[in-house]
């Protein structure tokens, strides 16, 4: 059996899989699958300062390879989540990372000081929130943005910070960049890509928001070729995530760039998929005598 552990940020997995934030809940209705302790960790549905209710309905729709959503962050707030949710989480022999979102540069700061006060492992900073203050343009869209959020939260945060990045960008290697010289300890993507369907019968839009964030096996090689660019823009840790969906996806994230990966989509078709992904790397790394998942990040051979 080869070694499956990897290291983000001087936090230890025992596998690079974590299943990503917005999929997962907080874990209980997957631990009636699986210990999850299967996973190497759990990214937690994304919280804000105080509850939130989320869209009004319909805000999930198929599509052709994924899904499209626009939730609309519900959540019982971050002081919820400290009371209520991870004391729990915290009994699940995994890595926990709390996954912050806010509309100003104050919410997301007031959230980074009360998680460095609690046993989280990691905070993830999801940037592809509107900023209430600049017209509702999202923190992550812009180098001097993403530069400038990351170092104030930084000011704030404790505990390793994670910066998820937003693929709805022009140059996805300067965003990273700016977030690496802003001080996060890695990066996250992709998030998301911004997507519409629409009902010809009705005319209108599937879901209430009009538009929302595709996931899934669609998004898949835009995700590659995104780690791949930002790897080699920056040196700190990568976490690879967007329609990855079996073990032989995960190889190529891994091979992209990333060292750890983050499963999403997948689970509602398929809560196993985890634990098939896990075991598929192992068997890989075992074929192609491997000791170390480690030994696949950023081998790819492109062509020049």
């Amino acid at each position: 059996m080869a070694d499956l552990s990897v290291k983000v940020a001087g936090v230890s997995f025992h596998n690079p899989l974590i299943a990503a934030s917005g999929t997962f809940g907080f874990g209980r209705e997957y631990g009636a699958f699986y210990p999850l302790s299967t996973l190497g960790g759990i990214s937690c549905k994304g919280i804000t300062l105080t509850r939130r209710d989320g869209n009004p309905p319909p805000r999930i729709a198929e599509t052709p390879s994924g899904i499209l959503n626009a939730v609309g962050l519900q959540n019982p707030g971050v002081d919820a989540f400290i009371r209520d949710d991870l004391p729990w989480l915290r009994q699940q022999n995994t890595v926990i990372i709390a996954n912050i979102a806010g509309n100003t540069v104050e919410d997301y700061c007031q959230m980074a000081e009360k998680l460095s006060e609690t046993d989280v492992d990691m905070v993830e900073l999801n940037i592809s929130c509107p900023n209430v203050k600049c017209g509702g343009v999202q923190f992550g869209t812009s180098p001097e943005a993403v530069e400038d959020i990351t170092s104030q939260v930084r000011k704030y945060c404790q505990k390793p910070l994670i910066v998820k990045l937003s693929p709805n960008v022009s140059d996805i290697a300067a965003i990273a960049k700016a977030a690496e010289a802003a001080g996060a300890d890695a990066v996250s993507l992709i998030n998301t890509l911004t997507g519409m369907r629409i009902d010809i019968h009705t005319r209108r839009p599937v879901i209430r928001n009009n538009t929302g964030g595709l996931s899934g096996a669609a998004v898949f090689p835009v995700a590659v070729r995104m780690v791949w660019q930002v790897a080699n823009a920056v040196r700190i840790p990568i976490i690879g995530m967007g329609g990855i969906s079996t073990w032989e996806d995960a190889v190529e994230m891994l091979m992209a760039g990333a060292t750890a990966l983050q499963i999403g989509t997948v689970l509602f078709s398929d809560p196993y998929a985890p634990v098939k992904i896990n075991e598929g790397l192992n068997r890989f790394l075992d074929e192609n005598h491997l000791e170390s998942v480690t030994d696949l990040t950023g081998t790819v051979k492109p062509y020049i």
